[in-house]
């Protein structure tokens, strides 16, 4: 509940009317505020005694940024002047710009100053070398605010066109990463509404107020709307300030109200009625609160957080208000500890420090790092033993022998792969998709009381497309020609939850809904033409027929469980293995026949790369499981129906497309099928990880094994361009005989094992014929290059598949046409041996 204080706070004149402005020292012991006379006024924290004033500086003041050394302090003359806090005097101009500075701002680390004016240009100064700038220059129209990240890599210009321009400064050169529009409002540069963007202290998100005098929160990456702080006030905002952990925020308006929030809730917790406030700054460290207003006056308010909400101060740094906080996805591509249930303890193993820890958004000089130092705390003398240079010398006792209990070690964990949902993606904002595959998509959007979904379809001749409101809060999703499954977490006193809802039925009601044991979530699910699979926390694989009947429990034997795929009456599951070499643990995948109770492969290895991650899993259009990695490569399995003769094929590796030869695209790609003996996927570009908003386009690729990257020559010569030529000819006719004799035996697999129609029977004779026309045309580029080359062009012909003998008389009448009589000789003799061996069998 908000309270509204009674006590009014005795104000402090310290500069004439007009604009005025404040800031802390990072050490919290001085505050500094300048206004529109020459006298700026230093107030030292806990003294209640007069400030200490600097006189003979500009008039005007438009802003000050201060550290613990000096401050800055800009005017409308132009100039940007640095005071010395130790002699209380002018030092230095660091610029000057040709028309009133309207903003300025250091960095945490106090080492780049930024400075706006109604210049269109920003400049950021290097403060060790005021002659090292870096020019912002893609905003159209004037700067009204700046505002650093807490790492000093990123910069937000609160710009007088409505929009807000975030800018990359670890490089040398800035780099405009985002334009955001619909956020701030359209204001000149001597507006005293605010449009300033304020950073979180975790650095993942900001705040800016908005045209309907609410605060939006948006996330930094994905720039998304996140939590809104709403019904707060009646007028336009003036100025906003995060508390130093975060938990709090702070706003003044134009109603005449200052405002104090609670992050978590995003609830008004306490109201103050001061008027026309235009700059708050918190203290670092204590329960007070600083702000000044246009009347030239400074508040210092004491104990400002009341006493309930005190604790909140207190607290470490807290997060920022996402609606889905991006700390906690669990990402496909990715490798966790095993925690034996204990989800909280960190990964302390070598690969600590990955994209999504705290410790690499906040920087280790503010998280701290905990390995690389020895304390001997409990005077067993396990650090006397190191030399100078922090190694023990040769001959030195093992100090770790001994009581487990008297030594401090660092504990060795496994990494081991998430669970996933193929075909999905994480939360960005309040929306994600649930399914993408070729029949269509699943995506929900969080209300925040309920959830509500869409299922879109690519062909509305068969399937309209349908929305509902989901108060289950669905997390999974599943989509085929039959239906649509869902399952959602257990929820308080609910259990998790699955549910079917098939397209077309010839019953009133044909959807269904069960619920798994209590305790026992879903980590991943797949739906084919006969079953529905569904893998669980308690490692158990749930298979139920279309209609909601029990058919199979049984527990998986590589745990913790990943993912699962299925075809028809096939299902493929994947869960986590012994532990490798390298740490990680090997991905196992069984597949089987539910139908018929049989096994065709049993824990069986998935070839990974060390350290690498599956992103997806899926059956192909025939029926030939899929994976695609987080190396950009996609696999298929060969063989998969007869026991232990499984082998992983590379079909496509994306990083060596030829859209990519120049080098200059930055791109990644989202599985979603395999379908038409073409990889289907989603082009991401830049740095995204995942597809996003609005429905984007799905693109398809050929099949290209990797074989070998051909250099281009160098040279301008005739003879060698066409040598290369020739080469690359060669090249292709080589991967496509690879690549044909996968997919035949492929089709020979299908052909053997299940009951092939004349159709698929026919389309292997073909394949088989386009495999030995594809090697005689590599025997005919082998008989061009010359008589040397016979040796190579006979083996050609040894491997070709046709057992009528056509095929190896076109090869005869090949060799005659470049000349080459001996190889022709050499052909009859093979074809010869053939024919006799044919006549014995």
């Amino acid at each position: 509940m908000a309270t509204t204080t009674q006590v009014r706070l005795r104000g402090r004149p310290a500069h004439t009317r007009g604009p005025t402005f404040l800031s802390y020292t990072p050490d919290g012991t001085k505050l500094i505020t300048v206004g529109s006379n020459n006298t700026t006024r230093v107030y030292k924290t806990g003294f209640d005694g007069e400030p200490t004033n600097i006189d003979d500086c500009p008039e005007q003041n438009t802003g000050v940024a201060s550290t613990d050394d000096f401050f800055l302090v800009g005017s409308e003359d132009g100039n940007v002047s640095k005071f010395s806090l130790e002699t209380m005097a002018f030092d230095k101009y660091i610029t000057r710009c040709s028309l009133p500075i309207r903003d300025v701002t250091l960095s945490l680390d106090g080492k780049w100053c930024a400075v706006s004016s109604d210049e269109l240009v920003v400049k950021i100064i290097r403060m060790n070398d005021t002659s090292s700038v870096m020019f912002l220059r893609e905003q159209p129209k004037p700067v009204k605010h700046l505002s650093f990240d807490p790492s000093g890599k990123h910069i937000a210009l609160s710009c007088t066109d409505g929009l807000v321009y975030v800018y990359s400064l670890i490089n040398d050169e800035p780099e405009l990463v985002r334009k955001i529009d619909g956020l701030i409002r359209t204001l000149e540069t001597e507006d005293e509404i605010s449009s300033k963007v304020v950073w979180h202290p975790d650095g993942r998100a900001f705040a800016a107020p908005t045209a309907t005098r609410d605060i939006q929160v948006m996330s930094r990456g994905d720039w998304e709307n996140q939590r809104t702080f709403t019904n707060g006030h009646n007028g336009d905002i003036t100025a906003l300030a995060w508390s130093p952990n975060g938990a709090m925020l702070a706003s003044a308006a134009k109603d005449w109200k200052v405002l104090l929030w609670e992050t978590k809730t995003q609830k008004v917790i306490a109201t103050y009625d001061y008027a026309d406030v235009m700059d708050i700054s918190w203290h670092p460290t204590k329960n007070l609160l600083s702000f000044t207003n246009t009347e030239g006056w400074v508040y210092i308010y004491n104990d400002f957080v009341p006493e309930e909400h005190s604790h909140l101060l207190k607290l470490p740094l807290q997060p920022a208000p996402f609606i889905h906080d991006p700390l906690s996805e669990i990402s496909a591509n990715a490798r966790r500890p095993i925690t034996n249930g204990l989800k909280d303890i960190p990964n302390r193993g070598a690969r600590r420090g990955t994209p999504d820890s705290l410790d690499d958004i906040l920087g280790s000089d503010i998280m701290g790092d905990e390995d690389d130092f020895v304390v001997d705390d409990d005077g067993a003398g396990y650090a006397s033993g190191l030399n100078a240079n922090g190694k023990r010398p040769n001959g030195a006792v093992d100090p770790y022998v001994g009581s487990v209990n008297k030594r401090r070690t660092q504990a060795w964990e496994p990494q081991i792969h998430d669970s996933f949902q193929p075909g999905s993606t994480p939360w960005r904002g309040n929306r994600k998709y649930l399914c993408l595959n070729l029949i269509g998509f699943v995506w929900t959007v969080d209300q925040d009381t309920h959830n509500t979904i869409t299922v879109e379809f690519y062909d509305h001749e068969f399937h309209r497309d349908f929305h509902f409101t989901d108060t289950f809060l669905y997390d999974k999703a599943c989509l085929n020609e039959n239906g649509t499954l869902f399952s959602c977490p257990p929820n308080d006193d609910t259990p998790a939850t699955i549910f079917y809802r098939p397209h077309e039925t010839w019953t009133a009601r044909a959807d269904w809904r069960t619920q798994l044991p209590k305790g026992e979530e879903v980590t991943a699910m797949s739906l084919s033409d006969s079953f529905i699979t569904v893998t669980t926390s308690a490692q158990y694989v749930r298979i139920y027929t279309l209609f909601g009947i029990p058919y199979r429990v049984y527990r998986q034997k590589s745990s913790p469980t990943v993912t699962c795929a299925s075809w028809r009456d096939y299902v493929l599951t994947l869960g986590n293995g012994p532990v490798g070499a390298d740490g990680n643990t090997k991905l196992l995948y069984t597949i089987q026949n539910i139908k018929r109770d049989e096994i065709c492969q049993s824990e069986d290895v998935v070839a990974l790369p060390e350290g690498e991650t599956i992103k997806s899993v899926f059956f192909s259009d025939n029926g030939d499981p899929c994976i695609y990695d987080s190396t950009g490569t996609l696999l298929t399995l060969l063989h998969w129906r007869t026991p232990s003769q499984a082998t992983w094929v590379p079909l496509l590796d994306t990083k060596l497309l030829s859209r990519l030869a120049s080098g200059k695209k930055q791109e990644t790609y989202f599985p979603v099928a395999v379908a038409d003996n073409k990889f289907h996927c989603i082009i991401l570009k830049g740095t995204d990880q995942y597809p996003y908003f609005p429905r984007p386009l799905l693109s398809e690729f050929d099949f290209q094994i990797p074989l070998s990257s051909k250099p281009k020559a160098d040279s301008g010569d005739d003879a060698e361009a066409e040598a290369e030529n020739e080469s690359d000819e060669l090249g292709k006719f080589e991967s496509d005989f690879v690549l044909k004799s996968v997919l035949t035996a492929q089709q020979q697999d299908l052909v053997d094992f299940t009951k092939s129609s004349h159709s698929q029977r026919t389309a292997l004779a073909r394949m088989e014929v386009e495999i030995d026309k594809t090697l005689l045309q590599m025997m005919a580029v082998e008989c061009r290059e010359g008589e040397e080359r016979g040796m190579r062009a006979l083996e050609m012909v040894t491997l070709l598949r046709d057992s009528t003998g056509r095929m190896i008389e076109a090869a005869g009448k090949v060799a005659e046409r470049y000349g080459r009589n001996v190889l022709g000789e050499k052909i009859r003799e093979v074809g010869e041996m053939r024919l006799s061996a044919m006549e014995e069998d």
